[in-house]
């Protein structure tokens, strides 16, 4: 009885640990608030009221995160197969700009066709991205938190390079302006809308996609040993896993839901790929803001979706908080990391917590265990 109290409370624990650390987080932005001069309560209703006050600021919200979730989902995956992708932005922009050349070069195909083709070329792309961070990963042990950092800048100058020259929309270079963007896609290649809001079909994928790879990590044998992989590689190699192709495995699968996560932004939003010269002018940091989504998740999937809504919003409320109450929106990035570090050190608080139950368990097994034997 005792046993199954301890099991609820662990489990009830693991489920309030994101609320109380996201309130926490909360609570010291009040505290900043009050010393900028600004009442918390007026300005967190008003980010409240900007992200769900009507359903523009709902369905803007759920764009906001739907990048957020693709590369959230794919955070999972990495840390669930022991590796770390810190790579979303690179991602993102490598399967948007793969995504943008299917659909530039086949303007004459079915819309769907359209579609369908640069959703898959941008789902391949991140792969790729991922894939090779992985390889380095998992054959030469190389870091993949630098690797996959670097491959970020190398995605950002790629885009650079070709929304600059081969990619660059010709009406701009015969009008003299060389804007650094593509031109406008075929309208067959939109992403199906919500009229008369932004709302595309890419938030409705990305749900779908985090059922599958709960699926796939959980109820499928790749997934079972990506996972065993991620909790203990040594054990892993002695029952005949290949470590390193599932290490792979699992940063490629991460890569490529972000670079889906790209083709979708391209195809459902911005309809042209563009660049003010840094991977947040087209991602809105969304690879970064992923990585916090899938921590507020407890890198679960599922536990992803309602993360990644929920920093939607406060993405989308910031600016509306900052018109209210005349505060930098900047102090929502704050939040972001606030939430992170709680988030991170309470579950360092939970493992420590189920470590001494499961020693304390250990104990009283080896006492009985010795009391059986004197016993006979």
């Amino acid at each position: 009885m005792l046993k199954v109290i301890k099991e609820k409370y662990l489990t009830i624990l693991g489920i309030l640990m994101p609320v109380l650390a996201a309130a926490a987080a909360f609570l010291i932005g009040s505290i900043a608030l009050l010393i900028l001069g600004a009442n918390p309560i007026e300005a967190f209703g008003a980010m409240f009221e900007g992200a769900f006050g009507n359903p523009n600021a709902i369905a803007d919200t759920l764009v906001k995160a739907t990048p957020l979730l693709f590369v959230g989902v794919g955070i999972c995956v990495a840390f669930r197969g022991g590796v770390l992708n810190i790579g979303g932005e690179g991602q993102l922009v490598a399967g948007a700009l793969a995504a943008t050349f299917v659909t530039l070069n086949v303007p004459d195909w079915p819309g769907w066709l359209i579609i369908a083709a640069a959703m898959i070329s941008g789902t391949i792309a991140g792969a790729i991205w991922g894939g090779i961070a992985g390889a380095l990963k998992a054959y030469l042990n190389v870091n993949e938190i630098l690797t996959t950092i670097m491959m970020n800048a190398i995605a950002v100058q790629l885009m650079n390079y070709l929304l600059s020259g081969p990619l660059m929309d010709p009406v701009q270079i015969e009008q003299g302006s060389f804007i650094p963007q593509t031109a406008r896609f075929p309208a067959l290649a939109d992403l199906p809308r919500l009229v008369p809001t932004r709302l595309h079909l890419g938030a409705l994928i990305a749900v779908i996609i985090a059922i599958l790879i709960w699926v796939l990590l959980w109820r499928t044998t790749i997934g079972y040993r990506i996972r065993c992989v991620g909790l203990n590689p040594h054990a892993s190699r002695r029952a005949g896993i290949r470590v390193a192709r599932y290490a792979l495995l699992a940063l490629a699968i991460s890569g490529a839901l972000a670079g889906l996560g790209g083709a979708t932004q391209v195809l459902g939003l911005n309809h042209r790929m563009f660049t003010d010269g840094s991977a947040s002018g087209f991602t809105g940091s969304a690879g970064f803001n992923g990585i916090v989504a899938a921590l507020f998740g407890q890198l679960h999937p599922l536990g992803t979706i309602p993360a990644s809504i929920l920093f939607g919003a406060m993405l989308v409320g910031a600016n509306k908080m900052q018109r209210a109450v005349q505060v930098p929106s900047a102090l929502i990035t704050a939040l972001n990391g606030l939430v992170v570090v709680f988030v991170v050190s309470s579950e360092v608080l939970r493992r420590r917590i189920v470590h001494k139950q499961e020693m304390q368990r250990t104990a009283e097994a080896t006492g009985q265990a010795s009391e059986e034997v004197a016993g006979v």
